[in-house]
């Protein structure tokens, strides 16, 4: 199986999952955005090891140079991600998401493979409704807020997928992500629960942009990357759209106090307006939900992870990374492959 993106945490945790059901697996990562800890923690499992493979590179200069024939199917999860790094480097987010997912659907459509197309909440813009159905209209604000350019980007991926679905017959599966968060998320690019998890470990403010009102529904990555298998093994999804999630929403500011309290810190809460937080104009919503009546009847999807557990394990891995050697060894604690 070949996995794009399968350094970033979303890609490790996915990795770990099927190479541990006896699958072999190859990671194309530029490490861009991706932890290059991540392919250590994966191999520091030795029965993993002879079947994991790590390509570092660009997805269009690399797969030119590999073969359909040996790979079952690919999850395509690269991407440019993160509020930070769209609204700072837009010329970047568009060209990389849609160029390199070109170049993965055509390798795709050449040998017929299955592929998974990581998508995002982000596609529905400022939403019309509320929960977002997949089937849902979408509107974006204006072209000069850089931070729709993502959104735009991503549904060009959708067009592209489903386009060649049904001039190719290509088995392709589409998949919005809602705020996926867990272990091995970083804060760098605006991610904002492990940005409220360090403050909140380092006894500093927890800084919640805009009024704090703004609602969001975090699920664990550890609960969805259980259902991409799924969904990708199911004939019955093959040309559709599917939102991936939690339906349960908490505002900003709530998180902000859950994470304080859950771990016990002493930390406060720093508003912090759109205007000073990034550098250039921004624009937001105030609801982004899920309707998962699609998923839960293709694969009778059901998040089993509370938050309140995210965040604690969330937490647990950042201590661990502060005071861990990057080695195979350091994370297993034997020897790396």
């Amino acid at each position: 199986m070949l996995i794009t993106g399968g350094a970033g945490f979303i890609g490790s945790h996915l990795s770990e999952l099927l190479l541990d059901r006896g699958h072999s697996v190859t990671v194309v990562d530029n490490f861009s955005t991706g932890r290059r800890a991540n392919p250590e923690i994966v191999r520091s499992v030795p029965a993993r090891c002879a079947r994991y493979r790590v390509i570092e590179g660009d997805v269009s200069d690399v797969m030119p140079k590999l073969s359909g024939a040996d790979y079952d199917c690919i999850y395509h999860l690269a991407a440019a991600v993160g509020v930070r790094l769209v609204v700072e480097r837009p010329i970047h987010t568009i060209e990389t998401n849609i160029h390199e997912t070109s170049v993965v659907l055509r390798f795709a459509a050449q040998s017929s493979l299955p592929i998974l197309i990581a998508s995002t909440s982000e596609v529905y813009g400022k939403g019309v409704r509320v929960p977002m159905r997949e089937e849902d209209d979408v509107v974006y604000g204006s072209t000069s807020y850089t931070r729709w350019c993502y959104a735009c980007s991503k549904a060009i991926d959708e067009y592209l997928a489903l386009a060649y679905h049904r001039e190719s017959d290509l088995p392709a599966v589409i998949v919005r992500f809602f705020n996926t968060v867990g272990p091995r998320q970083i804060g760098e690019w605006g991610m904002v629960l492990p940005r409220f998890v360090r403050a909140a470990l380092d006894g500093i403010d927890l800084e919640v942009h805009g009024d704090g009102k703004q609602s969001r529904c975090f699920c664990d990555v550890r609960d969805v990357v259980n259902a991409l298998p799924r969904l990708l093994g199911s004939t019955e999804c093959y040309g559709r759209v599917f939102n991936l999630g939690r339906e349960e929403s908490i505002s900003i500011v709530d998180l902000a106090r859950l994470v304080i309290s859950t771990l016990g810190s002493k930390s406060g809460i720093r508003m912090v307006p759109y205007n000073q937080a990034f550098a250039a104009g921004f624009d937001d919503l105030a609801v982004r939900q899920p309707d998962l009546t699609r998923v839960r009847e293709a694969i009778d999807f059901t998040p089993t992870i509370s938050l309140v557990q995210t965040i604690r394990d969330l937490a647990t891995e950042l201590v661990s990374r502060d005071t861990a050697t990057p080695t195979a060894a350091s994370v297993s604690g034997g020897a790396p492959c």
